[in-house]
């Protein structure tokens, strides 16, 4: 099978795509054939080992796992033996954000990492579910939102901006959301009361405050945010901050009236039925920028790495047919 490989952390021209034997499933794992997955932001740190810190999960000095890829959308085609709770056909979705090694034809996986794909979802927008909208889902349930409360989203038009800003749109809240110019009418049409173009103008020059401040970029700090943040108001980056401060700042929340929370994930037993469900009700649609062919994922995450896409970047497996 085709599969995008790397022996060391490396770049994004380092990686390969190359033949590699199948795998075989075990007697508790199941074989997906995959159809479509993404390459995200947990990609690019995986593939590069940046921060440093990710070395500590995905191995020290060289990664564990050489086939790329954390989440995926496709078919059950073999089961091993002790499984009994999937059937051969079934369309299923995952993540892993410390690695799939989905972005290839085939993996094997457990069932504990499995859950079926909505019927009116095809592989495409499911694969595209996933990463961002599994952070996304940390900044909502860290905090109590409550009717009437102004909220900011800073960077609403990535992975996990496009789908926060799905998520907080079911609240009784006025959202305000940054972007850039080309992003305005999405943005808007995803649910923000207030655009702020970041290319013109500083969110946090503004004369507005705000209950919750959520920056999905990591591109500001709390002691930037901090004036324009309410009494008792709480700041959440996706990022650890320059100085890794974002993890110790909570230490001090019983001191301050303006808090910081770090947006550890929660487990995807909790977070993917939940985006499973937005996904059949139609309350959450995912965002897709643009689509390669495994042949082409170097040139995906060349692009990724950038930090300018909009949405999630879809890579479709050209030998599996797309249902």
């Amino acid at each position: 099978m085709k599969a995008a490989i790397r022996r060391n952390y490396c770049s994004p021209r380092q990686l390969c795509v190359k033949e590699v034997k199948r795998p075989v499933p075990k007697d508790n794992e199941v074989l997906i054939k995959v159809y479509a997955t993404t390459v995200n932001r947990t990609d690019c740190a995986n593939l590069t080992a940046k921060p440093f810190i990710m070395r500590f999960v995905l191995g020290l000095f060289k990664p564990r796992k050489i086939i790329v890829g954390t989440d995926f959308s496709g078919e059950v085609i073999s089961i091993g033996a002790n499984v009994k709770s999937l059937n051969k056909g079934d369309r299923v979705f995952g993540f892993n954000d410390t690695g799939s090694e989905s972005q290839a034809e085939y993996l094997t996986t457990t069932v504990k990492n499995l859950f079926t794909v909505p019927q009116n979802i095809d592989h495409k927008q499911a694969a595209a579910s996933l990463e961002g909208a599994h952070y996304a889902y940390s900044f909502t349930h860290k905090v109590k939102i409550k009717s009437g409360q102004r909220i900011l989203i800073n960077g609403a038009t990535g992975a996990i901006g496009s789908a926060l800003l799905q998520f907080v749109r079911q609240y009784d809240v006025k959202i305000t959301a940054t972007g850039n110019t080309k992003n305005a009418q999405l943005i808007k049409s995803l649910g923000a009361d207030k655009f702020i173009d970041y290319t013109k103008e500083n969110f946090t020059d503004q004369n507005d405050t705000y209950d919750f401040i959520f920056d999905t970029v990591g591109k500001s700090t709390f002691g930037k945010c901090k004036p324009i943040l309410n009494k008792n108001g709480v700041y959440i980056s996706s990022e650890l901050g320059p100085y890794s401060q974002n993890v110790f700042y909570p230490l001090l929340n019983a001191i301050n009236n303006k808090k910081v929370i770090f947006p550890i994930p929660f487990d995807k037993q909790k977070t993917i039925p939940y985006i499973s469900n937005l996904l059949k009700t139609e309350k959450f649609k995912p965002v897709i920028d643009r689509e390669y062919q495994l042949d082409d994922i170097s040139k995906a995450y060349e692009y990724v790495i950038k930090g300018e896409k909009t949405g999630n970047v879809l890579i479709y497996i050209a030998n599996n047919h797309l249902a």
